[in-house]
């Protein structure tokens, strides 16, 4: 479990105003996971945005991993939209051999993460993967494909859809963790959307921080 939580406000939509983000300032902290301590700097300012910060659902699917004992041993991952890199740094360190990804203005805090909490001979190496346009520079056929809080823009939806199509292999995984806000057409995109091209199951629900953490995979087949 972690043993250090967010603030309050964090549990807030995210600020879609850079504006909000002006003082740039860097935080530490710390979680625990799988017996891993994790370091994790957060480098809040306009550059960064929404991607500075360990969000409550990043925390949530780490738990998950933790609970159900998610074997990544030997599995080829790939985080999206990583943000701090939070959730691949701990695949990584469970043995997977992981890419973690995100927009390149977010690569530099990653790389960051990554060299503060992974150890030389363990895989894991930074990317940049921009939803729609380069996921085809990336193979197909990864095992795990993990994300969490990167459903909220409406417009990037069949972006993220397509790459999720191309990422995920014939007997692939796919972990989303949300928190379900409404007035971003979260709920919309797991009911309506998703379910169109994968299987889809509620894995688990937190009542308390309105977090669902879905399983995907390609249909007729069982999931990793």
């Amino acid at each position: 479990m972690a043993n250090s939580r967010l603030d309050p406000e964090s549990e807030s939509v995210f600020p879609r105003e850079v504006g909000l983000f002006t003082d740039f300032y860097s935080e530490k902290s710390h979680f625990c996971f799988c017996g891993h301590e994790l370091r994790i700097t957060q480098n809040f300012g306009s550059r960064l945005g929404v991607a500075a910060r360990v969000w409550d659902a990043a925390l949530s699917l780490c738990n998950y991993f933790e609970r159900q004992n998610v074997d990544f041993r030997g599995k080829k991952v790939i985080e999206l939209g990583a943000g701090t890199g939070i959730v691949g740094i701990l695949a990584a360190l469970q043995g997977g051999d992981v890419t973690i990804t995100d927009l390149p203005l977010a690569l530099e805090q990653i790389q960051g993460n990554v060299h503060d909490n992974v150890p030389a001979g363990v895989r894991a190496q930074v990317c940049a993967l921009s939803w729609g346009i380069d996921q085809h520079v990336f193979p197909g056929n990864y095992d795990l494909v993990l994300g969490s809080d990167i459903v909220y823009l409406e417009a990037t939806f069949p972006l993220l859809l397509r790459t999720l199509q191309h990422l995920c292999g014939p007997q692939g995984t796919i972990y989303l963790a949300s928190k379900m806000r409404e007035e971003h057409g979260t709920l919309s995109f797991f009911q309506h959307l998703l379910p169109q091209h994968f299987e889809l199951e509620l894995a688990q629900r937190d009542e308390d921080e309105n977090v669902n953490i879905y399983r995907a995979c390609h249909r007729e087949t069982r999931p990793a």
